[in-house]
């Protein structure tokens, strides 16, 4: 005790309060501490020994293990459920991976969103190991990048790779990760890689696409201005044909770019001759970029960019002169429904920590979860989760189900429509969790440093990938598209 009173928090007199000292101290720890708090080296070299013929029934995060919290896993993954969706093969893929992210990311998480360095290159590298792993590059969902690669140790084939296996990717990592470093380990390959793998030459693609897959070199989509954001045809920056037309030469800024601090490439939305013209922009002479503070880490590498003269060669267009529109919006489906993935898993993880929360705080002598409003907060929660998940599970048998251009035409306005309902679903689940959680849910550290993470990074959600009103119009319209003109009341 004498050694452990200068390392408390709480100094020496909470230790020594005749409830606490000599006494089965348990229900006062945690209503405290996490049980992370036993496992951390300064304190754990404190432990003096166990209590005889005893084993602990409480115990912290196992990895690759279920959690058997009511509604912490989807309905798939519970005990007792059945799902028509997954096969045995998706099953035994998801243990796997998450074994993997719980073991190799969720520490680097942690270390790099309080340090704010970039995701360290050899979490990156173990992702890539391209004779065995690859999650790079099933992150980009299926498709012929796969072909010739080795998934998660061989347990799924590369042509049966479906977007339930990448759904699952991206779930796992949402769980393992914190937000801003999520988006820190290559955020900016999902959504900035799409357009060259579906637009790009050969040799362009033989020249880039490897080197980004295998964790070596990093991506990222410059759209976004100070000036045009949801408004994709309001761009500023301009892309003009050099005299001898071999040559774009680009001048402009974007902003609030995930991972431009260190992209080697930025695939760029430019105004051109012939109207909008995406181009896929090499770091070098004339591109600046400078790191830009947010309500997250910096570990995302979020940018400010500039263009100043840069010259790319004419082969680095992706899609057609003037075509840039198609080659954006087909890319805004696939990069909508990761964000979706993503989003009913965070959710899911704050039920979670609210139901273990509820379970262990004592109030006025009673459980958090004996108080009526409590409990009409955790049933918004699970129902929000539940109906995010299940909406995205249709969205994606549909997708398995449809080519690309299909999926363009019918699962736009569906995909917006979601999009905007889960992030929105957030922000409630985000405010009520602080509610339930009280002063810790506004606090860094602590029980509640959950909560106070996601209520203040969920504003990304609703943001990126474009805002919540705009996607929710975008549906409607989508719909009135569809509407038979022999329709009447």
């Amino acid at each position: 005790m004498t050694r452990f009173k200068a390392l408390h928090p709480g100094g020496l007199s909470v230790l020594i309060d005749p409830e606490v000292a000599g006494q089965d101290a348990t229900d006062a720890f945690f209503s405290l501490h996490r049980y992370e708090v036993l496992e951390r080296p300064p304190y754990k070299r404190l432990q003096i020994g166990v209590v005889a013929g005893e084993q602990s029934i409480i115990h912290g995060r196992i990895p690759g293990e279920l959690s058997k919290v009511p509604y912490a896993e989807p309905t798939w993954l519970t005990s007792g459920y059945h799902s028509p969706y997954y096969s045995d093969n998706h099953r035994k893929f998801q243990k796997e991976v998450r074994k993997f992210f719980d073991e190799v990311v969720y520490p680097d998480a942690v270390a790099r969103e309080e340090d704010g360095k970039r995701p360290s290159q050899s979490v990156i590298d173990q992702m890539a190991e391209h004779r065995a792993l690859n999650i790079h590059a099933m992150r980009m969902g299926p498709g012929k990048h796969l072909q010739g690669r080795t998934l998660m140790n061989g347990l799924v084939k590369p042509e049966e790779y479906d977007y339930f296996h990448e759904l699952i990717v991206t779930q796992e990592f949402a769980r393992a990760s914190l937000r801003g470093y999520g988006d820190g380990l290559l955020g900016g390959k999902v959504i900035g890689l799409p357009p060259v793998l579906n637009f790009g030459s050969d040799e362009l693609k033989a020249r880039i696409v490897p080197d980004v897959l295998n964790g070596k070199k990093f991506i990222c989509l410059a759209i976004s201005e100070a000036h045009a954001g949801s408004d994709v045809m309001g761009l500023q920056t301009t892309a003009v044909k050099s005299e001898d037309g071999k040559e774009w030469v680009i001048n402009g800024t974007k902003k609030w770019i995930t991972n431009g601090t260190f992209a080697d490439y930025f695939t760029v939305g430019c105004k051109t001759e012939d109207g909008f013209t995406v181009i896929l922009v090499e770091r070098g002479p004339g591109v600046e970029t400078k790191q830009i503070k947010t309500s997250y880490s910096t570990t995302a590498g979020t940018a400010y960019i500039t263009f100043d003269s840069v010259r790319v060669p004419i082969g680095n267009t992706l899609g057609e002169d003037g075509g840039g529109i198609f080659v954006i919006l087909s890319n805004f489906n696939h990069e909508r429904w990761v964000m979706c993935c993503a989003s009913a898993r965070s959710q899911r993880g704050v039920v979670e920590e609210c139901l273990k929360w509820t379970n262990q705080r004592k109030v006025f002598g009673k459980p958090l979860h004996s108080q009526a409003v409590i409990r009409a907060k955790l049933a918004g929660m699970i129902s929000r989760a539940e109906s995010v998940q299940n909406w995205l599970e249709n969205i994606t048998y549909q997708m398995c189900n449809m080519s690309y251009k299909q999926q363009a035409n019918k699962l736009a306005g569906q995909i917006a429509f979601l999009k905007s309902f889960s992030t929105s679903c957030g922000q409630d689940t985000a405010r009520d969790a602080v509610q339930v959680f009280g002063g810790r849910g506004i606090t860094k550290s602590g029980m509640g440093k959950f909560i106070e993470h996601y209520h203040r990074t969920i504003p990304f959600d609703s943001l990126l990938g474009g805002a919540e009103d705009v996607l929710a119009d975008l549906g409607v319209r989508q719909a009135l598209r569809a509407m038979p003109k022999d329709a009447r009341l």
